[in-house]
């Protein structure tokens, strides 16, 4: 970590300079605000770019793509010039006008990314976004307490009478919904009513045996022993399992989702200059190296993946195997279905 450390700021510094130098100078430059979420960034990240670029930055963070767009749309994003929306969220934006079209010649680094996340299906030539991260959702447990390993999402309707107010699902109406919709056979993107609606009445059947919808909190409890199960992110599954081993993530037999979340410049962002410069910076090899190792998230960085130690590159819940990804869907926009899905989920969640 020391040697990747001082590759960072040995590498890094005359690029983000670079960038800045050639900027407009009637930008805000003196400072940057970034809207992430939570597990997205330390101080010792933030640290970094100050050093480099002279600006202070600071980050906000959310637990839902929904609470970050409602934000934005009331009007509370202006302060905001880079944005880590998830990938159908990045469609979505567009599709409103929320967000600037990147301009790749300011980039230094778009090369070393892994093909897949090159030209992605949800933002096609990443026109309006840079993968920062990407990995699945599934199920962690606590194996001390649950003998018989969850193989797919039906074990927490198998199992209700067990899990009791001792397990937790993502306030998130896609993941949640899409990951019914998958355990009963349909595709994470139905755009079939009846189809949303199958997936309703079994959440609505599961829902008293729920502690709650929770995207952060449950990571606590579940460290006490509080919660057996808790569907989550990998990203978070990892952090908490290197907390305590005996916590162990799976991803569903049925299918899960498969997504990557990115790097947006919204259209209000008062320092583009920095958010170029804030780009530029996680492009680097070397800081995609430091941050998957701090923060346990999975780069899509090809260049910084071999930067990597071997047991990190083979920490399968980071870096999956195709075989356990290929039934595994990216969450898509769903167009006018976003409607029906929103009202089962209210009906869902108020009831």
């Amino acid at each position: 970590m020391a040697a990747l450390s001082s590759l960072s700021l040995a590498g890094c510094g005359w690029k983000l300079a670079e960038v800045r130098a050639n900027s407009n100078t009637n930008e805000q430059r003196d400072q940057l605000y970034i809207f992430t979420w939570t597990q997205y960034t330390d101080n010792q990240l933030l640290k970094t770019f100050s050093t480099q670029t002279g600006m202070k930055v600071l980050a906000d963070v959310y637990d839902s793509n929904d609470v970050m767009l409602a934000k934005l749309q009331a009007g509370g994003g202006g302060t905001y010039s880079i944005i880590n929306p998830s990938d159908y969220m990045v469609q979505k934006m567009v599709d409103k006008g929320l967000l600037t079209e990147i301009n790749r010649d300011r980039l230094i680094g778009l090369d070393n990314l892994f093909p897949r996340f090159q030209n992605p299906s949800y933002d096609p030539n990443n026109r309006y976004s840079i993968p920062f991260n990407w990995g699945t959702t599934g199920l962690l447990y606590n194996s001390e307490k649950i003998k018989d390993a969850p193989q797919d999402w039906d074990y927490l309707w198998q199992n209700q009478e067990q899990l009791n107010q001792r397990m937790t699902l993502l306030n998130d109406v896609r993941e949640v919904m899409g990951a019914t919709l998958r355990m009963l056979g349909y595709s994470y993107n139905s755009k079939n009513e009846q189809e949303i609606k199958q997936a309703y009445e079994k959440l609505k059947a599961l829902k008293p045996a729920i502690a709650r919808f929770d995207t952060d909190a449950w990571q606590n409890q579940i460290l006490a022993g509080d919660l057996l199960v808790a569907m989550c992110y990998s990203a978070d599954a990892v952090k908490i399992s290197q907390e305590n081993p005996k916590l162990k993530y799976v991803i569903p037999r049925s299918g899960s989702s498969l997504w990557t979340d990115t790097i947006v410049i919204p259209k209000t962002a008062p320092n583009q200059a920095g958010a170029y410069a804030w780009i530029n910076m996680i492009l680097q090899p070397e800081i995609a190296a430091q941050i998957t190792q701090r923060l346990n998230i999975s780069t899509p960085n090809s260049v910084g993946f071999d930067l990597l130690p071997k047991p990190v590159q083979n920490n399968l819940n980071l870096f999956p195997p195709e075989s356990l990804l290929r039934n595994c869907e990216r969450v898509s926009p769903v167009g006018e279905f976003e409607e029906v899905y929103e009202r089962y989920w209210t009906q869902l969640t108020s009831s």
